[in-house]
């Protein structure tokens, strides 16, 4: 490789959030100075004060370490793009109210930092896009004038598990070109020898392939759920069943909701790239969104929701986060304030929402309660009222 492979300056753009700054903190740790830029200036101060601006399990000290040793500083000032070698783009593909992606909103981001991209950069797209926004970013920045090199390398971390898997899972290169291969290699070798080549609209079709598939697979569970519980039946007793000892069953999850900010929009964007037809897509949303007021309307063919007060455990998306983005906790809430008399809702994670209550209040309160998240801070309680448990998390079944 020549020394035009070489990179020593990182900055990622967006990189005080979830995906951004562990890439930040994880490169600053492998020896190259990153500078993780982002609009949110109370957040960028919180970085460098050393502190996590959301939880990500063995993330602090290494923060703390990388700032201490200089390697890692947050700003919410563009120019230092046009001191990186690298410049890695945390920006990715929203969809709408309407669930129509905007493949445009991440050329229009990087507006205000197009004055600091400079010829010979390596510019990464690491967040979900659009399948073809690679392409678009790359005739923007072409017209612009300037000569760098794009490259898609989508970001496949589990939440709460980013500094064990940006080192253990294999990093896919998406590059139109040998060089962007070698660029990006050269990088995201830094972090681990498994490297996968291939084109950028490879690339990103793996990332949505991968979500969707995800999400299709929870989808069918939460239908089996759905189709054993209306007919009295547990379907975990039978999920275990088909399960035992039996290796072409082994990967089935169990019922619940699946929520958060990528799998659900993913699905939504997949569709809208195939032009709509998508139906085993959109056939999984409906599954999947569906399933708060399932456990709803199996409630109120027991209880007489208009009188009873209803407590919700968890409200973040997935268990052992503090993220609420797209929680279908909060959907259910939506559903029971308007059915129950009152909803109380609990969390210990969640800290930025003022209508949380103390658990001992929801459990001393509620008539009835409902395990949204099966936080791992659950285990042991015990309960006086009844529990609607989907995810078996007590051991107690999942009949509603």
């Amino acid at each position: 490789m020549s020394d035009r492979t070489e990179i020593h300056e990182v900055v990622v753009v967006g990189g005080c959030g979830r995906v951004g700054l562990p890439l930040a903190i994880a490169f600053a740790s492998q020896g190259l100075k990153v500078h993780s830029y982002d609009l949110n200036e109370a957040v960028v101060k919180q970085v460098n004060d050393g502190l996590m601006p959301f939880d990500e399990p063995g993330a602090p000290p290494v923060l703390q370490e990388a700032l201490a040793a200089g390697r890692l500083a947050a700003t919410s000032d563009p120019s230092v793009i046009a001191g990186a070698d690298a410049v890695i783009i945390v920006i990715g593909t929203p969809v709408d109210e309407h669930l129509n992606p905007d493949p445009n909103a991440l050329p229009r981001a990087l507006v205000q930092c197009n004055p600091y991209f400079r010829d010979g950069q390596l510019i990464v797209l690491r967040s979900t896009v659009y399948p073809g926004v690679t392409q678009l970013v790359e005739k923007r920045l072409a017209d612009l004038g300037v000569d760098v090199c794009v490259t898609f390398c989508p970001e496949r971390i589990l939440e709460g598990h980013a500094m064990e898997e940006l080192y253990s899972l294999p990093q896919i290169i998406g590059a139109r070109t040998e060089e962007g291969h070698q660029r990006a290699s050269a990088l995201f070798g830094r972090l681990t020898e498994n490297l996968v080549l291939t084109t950028p609209e490879e690339a990103e079709l793996a990332k949505l392939f991968t979500n969707v598939w995800r999400y299709i697979k929870f989808a069918a569970v939460n239908q089996f759920y759905m189709i054993a519980n209306s007919q009295g039946l547990d379907f975990e007793r039978i999920r275990q069943a088909i399960a035992q000892d039996y290796a072409r069953a082994a990967d089935m999850p169990s019922a619940g909701f699946a929520a958060g900010p990528c799998l659900f929009k993913d699905t939504m964007q997949l569709g809208a790239f195939n032009d709509n037809d998508f139906a085993l897509g959109h056939a999984a949303m409906l599954v999947n969104e569906g399933l708060p007021l399932h456990i709803v309307s199996r409630l109120e063919t027991q209880y007489d929701l208009a009188q009873l007060t209803v407590g919700i455990l968890g409200m973040s998306f997935k268990s052992g986060s503090d993220d609420t983005r797209s929680s279908l906790s909060y959907k259910l809430k939506r559903i029971l304030t308007f059915k129950a008399k009152q909803v109380l809702t609990t969390d210990p994670y969640v800290t930025t929402d003022p209508s949380l209550v103390p658990l001992e209040q929801v459990l001393a309160e509620s008539d009835l309660i409902i395990l949204a998240t099966p936080h791992k801070d659950y285990q042991g309680l015990t309960f006086t009222q009844p529990v609607a448990d989907v995810w078996n998390f007590f051991g107690n079944g999942v009949r509603i």
